[in-house]
């Protein structure tokens, strides 16, 4: 893996946001996350952690002035840049690789 390998949860979120469609916002993520890990995840956390994406250049974000919901907040939509989609799909190639020749052994174990 290059130098600026991702940590479990931002491997995950940006996952989490491909499979929305390659764009979404703080709480569609929050429920895939959930949904997919059966893990509680917090609202903030996963925003956060957005923003650290942000800052290294793994998403870009834009504000939707047109949807506003009950808490009158804009909404920030975080999209993946291509940069994101290389460490994906990087680190999908290193995890096959150590998965060669293990479902056998593990389906024995």
């Amino acid at each position: 893996m290059g130098k600026n390998r991702l940590g479990e949860f931002e491997h995950r979120l940006l996952l989490a946001v491909l499979r929305l469609g390659g764009e979404a916002y703080s709480v569609p993520l929050v429920l895939e996350l959930e949904e997919r890990t059966g893990r509680e995840v917090s609202q903030s956390s996963v925003f956060i952690v957005l923003q650290r994406l942000e800052k290294k250049g793994l998403l870009t974000s834009r504000l939707d002035e047109q949807t506003k919901p009950e808490t009158g907040r804009v909404r920030r939509y975080f999209r993946l840049t291509p940069e994101a989609m290389r460490q994906l799909r990087e680190s999908r190639s290193d995890l096959m690789a150590l998965w060669e020749g293990i479902s056998t052994t593990l389906d024995e174990a």
